[in-house]
């Protein structure tokens, strides 16, 4: 059916010259478009933004395509609304189309134009013109319906997922099952996200790839370590080649942080010394690059391909345990929580950066033993826990982070030279120690909340 025939008893239609063309749809790795509701197409020399579900053309701006695209690369008003969606990502291509396209103008009793059309192939996008809005209210009625937005059609056709690839872990357990199969069944899940953020990070498409890749080993580990006893010996080989993982990913990973977040540090400098840091930014880069090199090697060394294969193996092979899921999950939330406890407890004003440094550690275990089986307990327990831990964690991260950042830019004075540029990295090192200082000051309210009377006795009666 021609899905202009419903518009042709109430309006005059004029046609535009029909065309073939390729028609480009973007999208970030994990779907953060779809997410927002949104579309980004390239065609006839235009990027331009459609709302998911009216097909509406939201937002258009002359530009060339290209593989990858970040927000710097967008033009003004596609930057002004997709930044806060995108954010560090980059828009690749998700699917590519050849199409007849055709635009059309609807016209009305007066031969003026009230709403503007594209047709491509069956799909129809319309653009409203202003003062007709009821013209375009019309002509949304009258047009038929798609079951799928175009974009999702040529992303299914090319054997992808419209709604981008997460590392989310999505897992519903059963509470009585063994502890082993249980815990295969977040390992293998985890061994998937590492999978499908390998070939990103390699590619260096974006720092998020390496990031969520190094969240899934990090997890990985923690769950290794606190199910340790329902495996064989074995299991420390295969503990040592994560924490390898782990740390050959390092370096890449804190010079990506650095770099992400350069264009902020250099504005809380006073003006008239930003550009004096611009010096660290080519030092930043430069280490990169080797941090690059060397980290690519290692993940496409044998050696972890083998390590990531075999582990596979190991879960799947392992004996069943005695014990279920949910009595061992309990049994280790209960026992990190109250060492939790326990440390805060013994941190006061005297008490060494190490001190706070291992608390966010174990805090970290606590976070992704509730994460890993959340769904076998309450969600109106965990989630508020999991909140209050979040909290509490984000309130250590920053003391951690503004100390390692510190230390870092004083490592980095005698490579940068000049003198300068050193000077306006020692004023970030001030402002930096002093956001520490603040960041201690507020961990024992804090904490009292973590480790309060309330959250103790839920911790009790959910997981005791």
């Amino acid at each position: 059916m021609e899905p202009l025939l419903t518009l042709r008893d109430e309006f005059e239609l004029r046609e535009g010259r029909a065309r073939h063309g390729i028609t480009v749809f973007y999208d970030t790795f994990d779907g953060r478009l779809h997410a927002d509701g949104v579309t980004l197409r390239h065609a006839d020399g235009q990027l331009v933004l459609i709302d998911r579900e009216t097909g509406d053309e939201l937002v258009s701006a002359d530009a060339t395509g290209a593989r990858r695209l970040f927000i710097a690369d967008l033009p003004e008003p596609l930057r002004e609304r997709l930044a806060n969606v995108i954010e560090m990502r980059a828009l690749t291509v998700i699917a590519r189309v050849r199409v007849r396209r055709q635009s059309v103008a609807v016209l009305n009793e007066d031969a003026k134009t009230v709403v503007r059309l594209m047709l491509e192939d069956s799909r129809v996008t319309t653009t409203g013109v202003r003062g007709y809005e009821g013209e375009l209210e019309r002509v949304r009625e009258l047009l038929p319906a798609s079951a799928l937005p175009f974009v999702d059609e040529a992303v299914l056709a090319a054997g992808g997922r419209p709604a981008g690839t997460s590392a989310k872990l999505d897992l519903k357990l059963d509470s009585d099952e063994p502890a082993t199969e249980a815990a295969m069944t977040v390992f293998a899940r985890l061994l998937e996200v590492i999978a499908e953020n390998l070939p990103g990070t390699l590619e260096d498409i974006d720092s998020e790839f390496l990031h969520d890749l190094r969240v899934a080993v990090r997890r990985t580990r923690s769950l290794q370590r606190q199910f340790k006893a329902i495996y064989s010996d074995r299991l420390q080989h295969f503990r040592d080649e994560f924490k390898r993982i782990q740390q050959v990913t390092g370096d890449l990973r804190d010079l990506d942080v650095y770099l992400l977040d350069f264009d902020d540090l250099r504005a809380s400098l006073p003006e008239a010394m930003q550009a004096e840091l611009d010096p660290l930014r080519s030092v930043l880069e430069h280490r990169r690059a080797k941090a690059l090199t060397a980290t690519r090697r290692a993940l496409k060394a044998q050696r972890t391909l083998d390590a990531l294969h075999e582990w596979l193996e190991f879960i799947q092979e392992a004996p069943k345990s005695e014990q279920t899921v949910s009595e061992l999950a309990s049994h280790r939330i209960t026992r990190v929580y109250r060492k939790m406890v326990k440390m805060g407890r013994a941190i006061d004003d005297d008490s060494p950066a190490e001190d706070l440094h291992e608390l966010r550690k174990v805090g970290k275990e606590l976070r992704y033993l509730l994460e890993f089986f959340s769904s076998l307990y309450p969600p109106d327990v965990v989630k508020p826990f999991i909140k209050t831990l979040k909290g509490l964690q984000d309130q250590l991260g920053r003391f951690q982070d503004r100390e390692v950042q510190a230390n870092a830019l004083r490592a980095l004075a005698p490579e940068v030279g000049q003198p300068a540029t050193v000077m306006a990295m020692g004023v970030l090192v001030e402002r930096f120690m002093k956001e520490e200082i603040a960041a201690r000051t507020e961990f024992a309210d804090r904490f009292s909340a973590f480790a309060g009377k309330a959250q103790r006795r839920t911790v009790k009666d959910t997981f005791g």
